[in-house]
């Protein structure tokens, strides 16, 4: 008897409305358990100031970023642009940050990161004012800035509060719960933002979410510019040694070449993810006319994600990070393998919900020990050389998924988390050398 009629219709809307609001409930209660377990640890008051400053910022600049998300391909559709130039648009976004990233990040370190974090604002900013325009080629200039800006917002700002967190003569041992706080704000921020632009979009048209992402820009860099105090690498060489610097140090540190290879095969695989749980859920759905509660899958994930970063803040009290890591990523593989084996919906859903636990782990985790093992004076240089052969991968991705099927695509998936468990065995095997900050 034939079943795969059945495999996609296993899980209703009330079954995903369930999901939600399980891990809501779990969300809440972990992150009060670990706020509390926390609050002794993290007691200055001068701490908790700075501390909240930052994630005012870095909640507000992701904000900007998610709000508009969800409506770039609308609004290239809505233009009425083929999928060739679309995806020729999202390819340029994730090739200007490959090639552009490392200069930016170079910039940084010498002329200040905190002017670096207002240039993010500047450029992102007039990225959603070209958003207006229905005009291929300024829509195109208008993905290389977004492309530059992104890789400021992925090494910039975690720069800028690693260095003045140290300045400031904090416990080093305090960033890891600035880390998990920053992450599991992000994802409610995300779910938010979804609501206020799918409103915003519906009240006022497609390009309403662009202008909402600027008016947080906004907000986001007068507040960098009224209260962050600027801090550099080393401001004394040109950007050209800080590239070299950067490059020797990331081959003569095995740490830091190992750590890198993480960040670029998850990120990769948590990228290419992004672009494959729609098809993996849905692929009996279609024949029966079926659509996804994208909506809800998509706040389920981000609650899982908020679930992982509380977790990771409650494990990262008792035992190295370097440690229990390993076991997070062979989680991460096996999640990421499930498809290849398994094409039911609803343990396709459990699955993906734990790899968005891991993903929950992984931010706050990597952005611990990018602090703790890549060197100060070049520190958003190296953090955008880990982003080069990460946006390599997804333009590679965005150029062939057509080419190969959803069970092709999470193996792919499933080697690369299984490389990085290599490298972070190999990394805990190094780290063990090193003092542990507890």
């Amino acid at each position: 008897m034939d079943n795969t009629g059945q495999s996609g219709n296993d899980l209703t809307a009330t079954s995903y409305y369930t999901f939600f609001g399980v891990l809501s409930i779990i969300s809440v209660v972990l992150y009060a358990f670990s706020n509390k377990s926390s609050q002794n640890a993290e007691s200055s008051e001068e701490f908790k100031k700075f501390r909240n400053n930052y994630l005012l910022v870095y909640l507000l600049m992701m904000a900007s970023d998610w709000v508009q998300g969800a409506y770039v391909y609308a609004l290239y559709d809505y233009y009425g642009f083929s999928k060739g130039e679309i995806g020729l648009l999202f390819v340029t976004g994730f090739g200007s940050s490959m090639i552009f990233g490392t200069i930016v990040g170079s910039l940084a370190d010498k002329y200040g990161r905190k002017s670096s974090c207002m240039l993010y604002g500047i450029l992102y900013g007039a990225s959603c004012l070209t958003k207006h325009f229905n005009s291929f080629p300024i829509l195109m200039f208008g993905r290389l800035l977004g492309g530059v800006a992104t890789s400021i917002l992925y090494s910039g700002f975690e720069a800028w509060m690693i260095c003045q967190h140290h300045k400031n003569n904090f416990d080093s041992s305090w960033l890891s719960g600035t880390f998990s706080m920053a992450i599991f704000g992000n994802g409610f921020i995300a779910i938010l933002s979804g609501i206020v632009a799918n409103f915003m979009k519906d009240s006022f048209g497609f390009v309403a979410p662009f202008d909402t992402s600027l008016f947080l820009l906004i907000c986001g860099t007068i507040v960098i510019y009224m209260t962050w105090e600027e801090n550099f690498g080393n401001s004394s060489i040109d950007v050209s040694s800080t590239i070299n610097n950067g490059y020797q140090a990331l081959f003569q540190d095995r740490k830091i070449i190992l750590l890198g290879l993480i960040q670029s095969l998850f990120e990769g695989s948590m990228f290419t993810f992004v672009f494959m749980w729609t098809p993996a859920l849905s692929a009996d759905r279609e024949d029966a006319g079926l659509a996804l509660p994208h909506g809800w899958i998509f706040a389920s994930f981000m609650v899982s994600v908020m679930i992982g970063s509380s977790l990771f803040r409650v494990l990262a009290a008792i035992y190295p990070i370097e440690s229990f890591m390993r076991y997070v990523f062979l989680l991460s593989t096996l999640c990421l393998s499930t498809p290849i084996f398994i094409q039911q919906e609803f343990f396709l859903m459990l699955s993906f919900l734990v790899f968005e636990m891991c993903v929950g782990m992984f931010w706050p985790a990597v952005g611990t020990m990018r602090s703790k093992y890549v060197p100060e004076e070049t520190r958003a240089t190296i953090m955008n050389f880990f982003r080069i052969p990460l946006n390599g991968m997804v333009v590679l991705i965005l150029y062939n998924v057509g080419n190969l099927s959803t069970m092709q695509v999470f193996s792919f998936c499933g080697v690369f988390m299984a490389i990085c468990l290599a490298c972070q065995q190999l990394l805990y095997v190094a780290s063990l050398s090193v003092p542990q900050d507890k």
